[in-house]
């Protein structure tokens, strides 16, 4: 059986046993979704062949809303021709696509212009794919600099030949330039966000910030967020902030968050070993050539999983939305189920954790799930692992994307711009917010950020966007 077939039998076979502790208990089909009126419009545009550039800020839709375009894309350009990407290997793994890197074939993205279109050109996979792809989608922009934006630009466009911005390649790209900065950022003030790109407002016909909030409910907290998403926190916020302060430790079933990752496997280690109960190990099990396993290694699944009875952990993989079991569900190890024969490559023990989540239900057996590494549409490495990770500790560098239902977090650590937002950004209600070292120096938001913001009008229509494009030609 090849990656791809196995992917898909995993798939079709899902990660979470209803049948052996919960017999009565029948999964839900999908519902419908209800998209917004701006969702409808950022679709039609897709739909009518425009590159369009997605924002928003945390918990706007921007994942679904892009999982559906890379379906429509897909449909109308034919599966082989479109570019699923994203800015890192979490990223990218989440959308079942491949890093930006490995798809431009670019290496570090370093040097000048030409020697890029050389190493392409010399390369016979690179340059097949930049000749094929009919739509480029990219995830998380906000971890790309400018320099490697347009470096790639240039590439397309020699590449492929002609004019056209990219080579006339449609463009799909999203993210939240309020949350965390380019991954190479060296310093904090420079001039590196992907939007200064020289070809960034000529690479889209139309920009759009979603505007409607779908994980939290709570008004006061909606205002709270996004205000500090934009560095504008008035009177009410600061109180409310002091009023989510916590003096003493923390609940140890609250996830912290931790801008540091040595400070997260502190944590972890000790809770884990505190509980004095035996220790199973779920080993990852990796396939692909080693080009594409490196990928593997970025993922949110980690190498290792260890966990005993007791232990709190965390899903890290969306399973089934309606049942709320998704990234970022918390809950606690309960048991576990023995003799599953099937298990061997990964725990050597052959069982399966029983988790009792804190937001669902009943006691729920956890089977392994896989994250591939895709090549166009081809499986070219996965990894199988449980879709687990120990939830004491988080880092805050890997919980874009999730949702909790409670949080702490130490803001006296936190650094650089974004930061504060992206975890504070992740709860559900203010009963589940727990900070401590608040200050509020800590909220800040890039200048240079606000003023690519203020560009975005509300239409008539009632959406925020930006049309971009001036020509097509340079």
């Amino acid at each position: 059986m090849n990656l791809i077939s196995s992917a898909v039998a995993t798939y079709r076979s899902r990660c979470i046993s209803t049948k052996a502790l919960n017999p009565k208990v029948k999964r839900p089909s999908r519902k419908k979704i209800n998209w917004t009126n701006q969702q409808k419009q950022v679709l039609d545009c897709v739909s009518k062949g425009q590159s369009v550039f997605i924002s928003g800020s945390a918990g706007t839709g921007k994942t679904v809303l892009l999982e559906q375009i890379i379906k429509q894309l897909k449909k109308i350009h034919g599966r082989s021709y479109v570019a699923v990407t994203g800015s890192t290997g979490v990223a990218a793994c989440a959308i079942r696509g491949q890093t930006l890197h490995s798809f431009a074939g670019v290496g570090l993205g370093g040097g000048d212009y030409q020697s890029l279109v050389d190493n392409v050109v010399s390369n016979r996979d690179a340059y097949r794919r930049w000749n094929k792809v009919k739509a480029l989608v990219i995830d998380e922009v906000s971890m790309i600099d400018a320099k490697f934006f347009d470096r790639l630009e240039f590439v397309a466009r020699d590449v492929r030949g002609g004019f056209e911005m990219w080579g006339g390649i449609q463009l799909v790209v999203s993210g939240d330039f309020f949350q965390l900065p380019p991954v190479n950022s060296k310093c904090l003030d420079a001039e590196e966000y992907a939007f200064e790109a020289e070809c960034w407002d000529r690479s889209f016909d139309v920009q759009f910030e979603l505007t409607t909030v779908f994980r939290q409910s709570d008004a006061q907290l909606i205002k709270l967020l996004q205000g500090i998403r934009k560095g504008e926190v008035d009177q009410d916020d600061l109180q409310l902030l002091e009023k989510c302060s916590v003096g003493t430790e923390p609940d140890p079933s609250i996830a912290r968050f931790f801008p540091r990752n040595d400070d997260v496997c502190k944590v972890n280690r000790n809770r884990l070993e505190s509980l004095g109960k035996q220790i199973y190990v779920f080993r990852a099990l990796d396939e692909g050539a080693d080009k594409w396993k490196r990928q593997l290694k970025h993922v949110i699944a980690p190498d290792e999983l260890e966990i005993c009875i007791g232990a709190r952990v965390m899903l890290t993989k969306n399973l089934d939305p309606q049942r709320k079991f998704v990234n970022g569900a918390t809950g606690t190890v309960v048991g576990f189920k023995d003799n599953v024969p099937s298990l061997q490559e990964i725990c050597k023990c052959h069982i399966l954790p029983i988790v009792k989540f804190d937001s669902v239900p009943g006691d729920w057996i956890i089977e392994p799930e896989e994250w591939v590494v895709m090549n166009g549409e081809v499986a070219v490495a996965k990894r199988k692992q449980m879709p687990l990770m120990l939830a004491w500790a988080l880092s805050i560098h890997k919980c874009q994307g999730m949702t909790l239902d409670r949080i702490h977090t130490d803001l006296s650590r936190a650094f650089g711009y974004g930061m504060v937002y992206v975890a504070l950004s992740r709860v559900r209600s203010l009963d589940g917010l727990h900070i401590s070292g608040f200050s509020p120096s800590k909220i800040k938001a890039h200048p240079k950020v606000l003023q690519f913001y203020e560009r975005f009008k509300k239409d008539e229509d009632g959406s925020v966007r930006l049309k971009s494009k001036v020509t097509s030609k340079v």
